[in-house]
């Protein structure tokens, strides 16, 4: 703001200046639209009568006319931020914007296949490592007068918790089911660790006679601990009142007893493998040991009808891949990072089913209204 030129109080030009104070206010800019036009000049020899004229200029789509910039932009809206391609439409419409639906999907369609030789190197790089992290999602498909239930697969290369200094990165694919024929094509090339849960689409990656080597697995043991924690939390069974569960005591020493390794583990994370290994051999593999024993000493004495038996034989009958990170440092105690790659895919059907319901909620009214028009 403008300084004062004579003091508001006796009318005096003498001014000396204090100081002064800032204010800050937190503001937008609206987005704006423009039109870029390139002139293209064309000229004709009159000697050898041939047409000159500078190329066009570059598209990302063949025969385009968005911008990367847009394009970028539909794409974040659309995957980033999961605004399916009709209320971006309809947004823009209120810019003043006519971009239909047809011609978003259009532009989808040609950056993922402008994109393409860049998922190539991705998918290159992240099977290369020496251990993978999977996991898959269910993701809900448009079909012919329905939706169908499919799945996302991912495949994570993250070397950082045993020193390992190659970039971190993602690898996607889809399918309409998941069948065990898809991770089977997806890691048809990697050969290494995979850690993953104990989906049996896995196994025949393990078997012995895989061509060109046999996967080593490796089991997540944050997927064993919550079957306990279920049985052992306090703090949701005292929500539910009278409907309460009995805690288990068993699952809770169990949750304890692991609690123990991850404890470990968190400060051996960035080590290097040979570290790690060492670190474990002295610190978790009499826990490990102990944990077994134990687990299967209280097998004997449970019931078939007891709850807590499927967590135990869930882990006693994979003993084998639930060990492995006690003989190689680079396996991981958890699955965590396929886990929070899929993590958007998890909020994108929270905000399907929302608006799922929203629509029904709508037309359940308007059916209301139009039953009581009739009976009128």
């Amino acid at each position: 703001m403008a300084a004062p030129s004579n003091c508001p109080c006796c009318g005096s030009v003498k001014l000396a200046k204090l100081g002064e104070d800032v204010t800050e206010t937190l503001e937008v800019i609206p987005r704006q639209w423009k039109v870029i036009q390139t002139v293209r000049e064309k000229f004709t020899c009159r000697e050898c009568e041939k047409i000159t004229q500078p190329p066009a200029p570059f598209h990302v789509t063949p025969r385009g006319f968005a911008g990367p910039n847009l394009l970028a932009m539909i794409l974040f809206e659309k995957f980033g931020q999961h605004q399916p391609l009709n209320r971006q439409s309809e947004r823009y419409a209120r810019e003043g914007i006519d971009l239909s639906l047809s011609t978003l999907a259009d532009q989808v369609g040609a950056c993922a296949a402008a994109l393409k030789p860049l998922h190539a190197l991705i998918e290159a790089h992240v099977l290369a490592a020496e251990r993978l992290h999977g996991d898959d999602t269910t993701v809900p498909i448009l079909a012919k007068g329905k939706t169908d239930t499919g799945r996302i697969w991912t495949y994570i290369r993250d070397d950082r918790p045993f020193g390992g200094q190659s970039p971190p990165a993602a690898l996607y694919y889809a399918s309409r089911d998941r069948r065990q024929e898809h991770p089977e094509r997806h890691l048809k090339s990697f050969t290494g660790i995979l850690q993953a849960d104990a989906y049996g689409g896995y196994n025949p990656l393990f078997k012995v006679d895989r061509d060109p080597v046999p996967l080593t697995q490796a089991l997540c043991w944050a997927h064993s601990r919550r079957k306990f924690f279920v049985l052992a939390d306090i703090a949701s069974n005292a929500k539910r009142g009278r409907n309460a569960a009995a805690v288990s005591p068993i699952a809770l020493e169990a949750v304890r007893r692991i609690d123990a390794l991850f404890d470990i583990e968190r400060d051996a994370n960035g080590l290097s493998a040979n570290e790690r290994l060492q670190r474990r051999q002295k610190d978790s593999r009499p826990l490990v040991d102990e944990l077994q024993t134990w687990l299967r000493s209280e097998r004997t004495k449970l019931s078939r009808s007891s709850p807590v038996t499927e967590p135990i034989d869930y882990m006693l009958k994979r003993w084998d891949g639930f060990t492995a990170f006690l003989s190689d440092g680079r396996v991981c105690l958890t699955n965590n990072a396929a886990e929070r790659a899929l993590r958007g895919f998890a909020r994108q059907k929270i905000v399907a089913l929302r608006r799922l319901r929203s629509w029904c909620r709508s037309r359940r009214l308007y059916g209301d209204a139009d039953r009581e028009r009739q009976a009128q």
